[in-house]
Parts: structure tokens; sequence; C-alpha cells
């Protein structure tokens, strides 16, 4: 296996080692990896071979695929017509509302264009690691090369780690935010329909989100049948009313010259902020275009954007324009120009029903995608333990985290109950949007530099397009933070600091732990002691450093004087790449001629370890000789004081204690028989 996809560097660790094996996790350098090789390994995959992603492309026709990526890739981008141009406009002057509007029109569609077909679509999207997108992809891939990489002892996190780190906190500000804008717009639409239920907006909204939360359990294989074929006929319906609203009034047409939008931010650049600030709501969700791209290949999100999505999008973008247009010449004003634009009556009640659905599927998507995010950040050892389960036997991506399922319930319910409105929410909504693209921005720099070898002069230009636009979405939203804005933001900074403070904590740990390793001879010369008892049986000892001796052995053979006949020690650890072949998972040699056996296990950083299954393959392909019925599994349980010499604040010390105590046990983390189980204390001054 290359060296590469084992997560052998930088400042995220192979794999939350300690986390997992109940151990220290090491972050071994490229020599540490050499030693390991295996002298009796799995047979090697073809090479370039990597593990399908969740949703199998080759099982579905490109149609098929284009389909199913319409309901979970343009889920959030597809319900932003519901409130992004009813806020841009209400910006606008009551006489300028016509050369105004134009203006606003012009501004979404380049944004449309410029930000999600020529950023995400022509270059972001190929920034994917072996097919996967999403933050912790870039952050993969911009790693590579790096300077620093073969520094040893680097227990600090890095700036552009953090930063990237920051873009995942973002996103999962977001994850809070969307459910809850874009569920409560679309129950608003009730009170155009009917105006006395008015009152029950806020009830009902928070009901379908209770609804939404409590079915992620239950897992989305079912529902997410449907979704394709809903999102279609919703673009449908998008595109169609639109188009209906263009041809009666064709004026609005002119929206597609971009200087409409330049003259309009020149002409009012005291309020420039506040326009780009609203019109960036258009193309929030713009980060699920990369995030889901491996389910479902970009080729296929491609076809989607530019045939079904984005001429809907503008379609409707410019007949609710020109809906406006035609009422205002009226002299009538539009308060919901999305449920305006279609015929009073039936059709405007279906189309509000239409839009519900269309929110849950959008805030479902993100919500799939915030656990899928939480995952890889445990997986890379920045996030502590959380219990994941699977809700679907056929598709690995389909996950459930309860305790972050339950926070983003909260957390949504809670906006939605402290905001009321959407057009409130829509204050909060857009910082952490655009402060994750200005993140991405910067990893594609780095990923142009150091994986695909871009000069400086050829991506620096690039990259500072990009971040003009970037920052410019950015800072126009920064007015918002007494408004809202800064709820995302408290969010990102309390993840922040979970982040920092397991990562950080992980480091100093391995520091003190593993400062005199027992080398493997030495651990020969022990399992050869006379005055050490073998005892039949098979114990596999769990250790986060694929080298040396793990503690929790020289604990026991210390307090019992005794081994087994068979002895495994077995590291998990996060590969670079987001799925590992099962031909390349394990790795198996013997130390000596004592019956032990060194064991290094190789997980996707989307992937979840099953010991279980590991022991299985232990037997049947590494030629270990154990009963997995009857193996006992040791591991080392970390008790975490403070007031020693831990290059951590206080408080920092006292955090990093809670968060481990907390976590998830590494023997239910593994799915492993209880009364198999033995763990050791190990009491750790920091």
């Amino acid at each position: 296996m290359n060296p590469k996809e084992r997560g052998n560097n930088d400042d995220a660790s192979v794999s939350d080692q300690s986390s997992p094996n109940g151990e220290s996790a090491q972050q071994p350098d490229e020599s540490a990896q050499t030693e390991a090789q295996p002298r009796a390994a799995m047979p090697p995959a073809a090479s370039g071979s990597h593990a399908p992603p969740p949703a199998d492309p080759h099982k579905h026709t490109r149609a098929g695929l284009a389909l199913i990526a319409l309901g979970v890739v343009f889920g959030d981008i597809g319900t932003s017509p519901l409130y992004a141009l009813r806020q841009s406009v209400a910006l606008l002057p009551a006489e300028e509302v016509t050369s105004g509007l134009l203006g606003i029109l012009s501004l979404i569609f380049w944004s449309l264009v410029g930000v999600v077909s020529v950023k995400y679509m022509g270059f972001v999207t190929r920034a994917d690691n072996r097919g996967e997108g999403g933050i912790f992809a870039l952050f993969v891939k911009s790693r590579l090369d790096s300077p620093d990489k073969k520094k040893k002892h680097q227990h600090r996190l890095r700036p552009h780690t953090i930063l990237i780190l920051i873009g995942a906190c973002m996103l999962c500000g977001e994850g809070v935010i969307t459910p809850a804008i874009s569920v409560l717009s679309a129950t608003e639409g009730l009170s155009l329909v009917a105006p006395e239920t008015s009152p029950l907006v806020v009830p009902l909204a928070i009901m379908l989100l209770l609804g939404i939360f409590w079915f992620q359990s239950k897992g989305s294989e079912k529902i997410g049948r449907i979704y394709g074929p809903i999102m279609l006929l919703w673009f449908t319906v998008l595109g169609g009313l639109g188009l209906w609203q263009v041809i009666r009034e064709p004026l609005v047409l002119q929206a597609l010259a971009p200087w409409h939008g330049w003259r309009l931010l020149w002409q009012h650049p005291l309020e420039v902020s506040a326009l780009l600030g609203a019109v960036v709501l258009a193309i929030t969700g713009v980060e699920s275009i990369y995030a889901d791209m491996g389910h479902f290949g970009r080729r296929a999100i491609m076809h989607a954007w530019y045939v079904v999505a984005l001429p809907a999008l503008v379609l409707n973008y410019f007949g609710q324009g020109a809906h406006i247009l035609a009422e205002h010449a009226a002299g009538h004003s539009v308060d919901n120009p999305f449920l305006a634009i279609a015929p009073e009556g039936a059709a405007r009640l279906a189309l509000m029903l239409l839009s519900v659905l269309a929110a849950v599927i959008a805030s479902q998507a993100l919500i799939s995608g915030t656990f899928s995010m939480i995952r890889s950040a445990i997986q890379f050892g920045f996030f502590p333990r959380l219990k994941v389960l699977h809700t679907s036997a056929a598709h690995r991506a389909q996950i459930y985290i309860p305790l972050a399922n339950a926070a983003l319930c909260i957390g949504s319910i809670t906006i939605v109950l402290a905001f009321q409105t959407s057009s409130s929410v829509a204050a909060a909504y857009g910082v952490a949007v655009t402060g994750a693209m200005v993140i991405t921005t910067f990893a594609f720099y780095l990923v142009a530099q150091r994986a695909w070898g871009w000069s400086r002069a050829r991506a620096l230009p690039l990259c500072a397009l990009f971040g003009v636009v970037d920052l410019a979405y950015f800072y126009s939203n920064l007015h918002k933070f007494a408004d809202g804005g800064w709820v995302p933001l408290a969010i990102s900074v309390a993840l922040l600091v979970v982040m920092h403070t397991w990562r950080s904590g992980k480091n100093e740990v391995f520091a003190r732990v593993y400062a005199n390793d027992i080398t493997e001879d030495e651990l020969c010369n022990i399992a050869a002691s006379p005055h050490i008892t073998r005892v039949r049986g098979t114990a596999v000892f769990m250790a986060g450093n694929p080298k040396g001796t793990p503690l929790v052995l020289l604990h026991h053979v210390k307090a019992n004087k005794v081994l087994h006949e068979t002895v495994v020690l077995l590291s998990v650890m996060t590969s670079d790449a987001p799925y590992v072949p099962a031909n390349e998972r394990i790795e198996v040699r013997p130390i000596g001629e004592n019956g032990v056996w060194r064991a290094i296990a190789h997980y996707g950083y989307m992937e979840s370890p099953d010991v279980a299954a590991l022991i299985e393959q232990l037997r049947d392909q590494g030629g270990v000789p154990l009963v997995p019925a009857e193996a006992t599994y040791y591991f080392n349980r970390e008790m975490i004081m403070s007031g020693g010499v831990a290059r951590l604040p206080e408080w920092q010390k006292h955090f990093y204690g809670f968060l481990s105590r907390n976590a998830r046990q590494a023997r239910d983390y593994y799915q492993l028989p209880p009364m198999q189980i033995i763990e050791v204390g190990l009491p750790i001054q920091l």
C-alpha cells in the first residue's frame, strides 16, 4: 500500500488511535511506515484501485445518477428561490424597483455562473480524493508534499490545518441553519395561501423539523429513492412557472447583461454590503456539490446542474423578477414572489406543498453530509469518539450519529423559535456559507500547488480571482453579525475548541506515553522469558502505535506474569483515502518465533472500523492461529489528570479530561463483545 495513503504525516494522526484503540495516537513518519511493511501481507490490489463509493455508480445509468444527484446534491441550492430574491428586493427603494431588480437578477445570474459553474464545477470538483470530495478531501490533498511533512515530533496543529478545521466547523453551523430557514420559508407560504393560518407557521415548522430529525435514525434509503423524482418535479415546476412569467414580461432578460449588476453596486456604494449579503443566499448549498461528489461522480453532478438545476433556477429567479416588474407597473407590491408566480387557488397550494417537500429533502441532504463530515473528523483524530450507526447494509455512507442529530435538532428548533421568520433567519445565514467558500479557495490553492504541481504564477491569479469574489461575499455578510450572524460563528468557535483540544490533548498524551517505547526485540525477549508463563488462547492488544509494544501488554505481563500462546498487536490506522479495498485492509507479520504477531488494519476516513471482521480476516487470510470467539481484547483506558507540564493551558487540560471521560468507549467503538474485553487503567498527568 502506498505510504501516502496511510495518514502518515502532518497534524492528523493516522487515526484517533487512542481514541479507538484506547492508547495514544502516534504520528509516524515515513520511515516508520517502511518498518511496518509486512512479511506476510495480504495480496495487493491492482495499482490505482480503490473501493467503490457508497452508492456504486456502476449500478446506475448516467441519467439515473444525475437524477439521484438532483435530490441529494442540489436540494439546498434548489430551495434558495424560496427566499433569496425576496430578501434582495426588500433592500431596494420603491422608486428604483425596475433598474434595481435588473441589477439584482444580474448579480444572482453571474453568481450562479461564476461561483457554482466556474469555480466549483470547473475547478474545485477536480480536486477529488479518489473520487471523494468534501473539506477533508481538500485537507488530505493540500498536505501532500508539505515541506514540514517529514518533521518528527510535530505535535502542534499547523495554521493551514486549523483553517481547514474552521471550514469544517462552519459547514456544521450551516447544517444547523439550513433546515431552519428551508422549512420555515416553505411553511410561510401557508400564510399567503390562507392568511388566517399565520399563527400556525412556526409550530408547523417545528413539527416538520422534529419529524425530519426523528427520521434520521430510520435511515434515508427508502425515502432516498424518491428524492430524485421529487426534486426533478421541483426543478421542472420552478423552470416552468419562471418561463411563463418571463414570456409575459421579457424585459427581465436584460438582466443577463453583467453591467446591470455593476451599475447597481456603483450607484449604491453604501448598500453594496447589504445587497451582496442578500444575493449570496442564491448560492447557499454550493459546498454540497463538492461534498457529495463521491456518491455520484463529477460527471453525473455536472449533467444534473447544467441540464436541469441551473436552467430551472435561472428561469425561476427571472420569472419572479418578471412578476415583480409587472405588479410594480400596476401599482401593486409582492410580499412572496416565489408563490406569487403561481396561479391563485389550487395551483398555489400545490406549489406550497411541493416547496415543503423540497425543504425536507434539502434539510435531509445537509444533515447526512454533516454526519459524514463528523465521522471523518473522528477517524482523523480531530473529534472525540461518538456512536456511529449504519442505517443501510447496501450503502455504507448512510450513517446516523445520535448525539450530532440531537444537537442539530435542538439548534434548528432554537433558531426557529428565536427568529420566528425566514427573513430574520436569513440574517444569520450567509456568514458560515461565505466563510466556508473562502477557506475552500485557500485549500484549493494548496492542492493546485502541492498535489497538481502548479506553479505560483499559474495558481495564484486564478485563486486570487476566486478569493476576491468570496471575500466580497464574506465581508458583505459581516454586517449581519449583530442580527444573528454570530450564531453560526459561535457554533463554529465551539466546535473548533473541541477539535483543537482533542487533537492537542492526544498529541500531548502521545508524547508522554511513547517517550520510552519497548522495541520488538525487547518484546521477543519478554515472550521467551522463563519467568513468563504462556497460557492457551489468544490475546489481542489494541495498539495506537504501529511499532513498538503497547503499554497495555506491558501492564498485563507485569501484573499477571502470563502471556497467551497467540498474541496479536493490532493497530487500526486511518488512511488518507476515503475507502480502502478489502484486500488491502490488513498487513500481518510474525514478530520472532514466539507466537507474537503484528497486524495493521487500514480504514478510509469515511469508514468505520469493525474489529470483529478484522479478526476473522486475520485467521482466514493472515494465517494467525486463533479462534475469534475465544479471543480476549485488551485496551488501555486513559485517566487524565491535570497539573503536569504539558504544553496546554490549564483550562484545556481540564476540558480534554472531560472529553476523554465522555467519549465513546473503545470497546463500543469497535463493536466487540463486552465479555471478551479487558480494560487496564492508564493514569496520565498533563
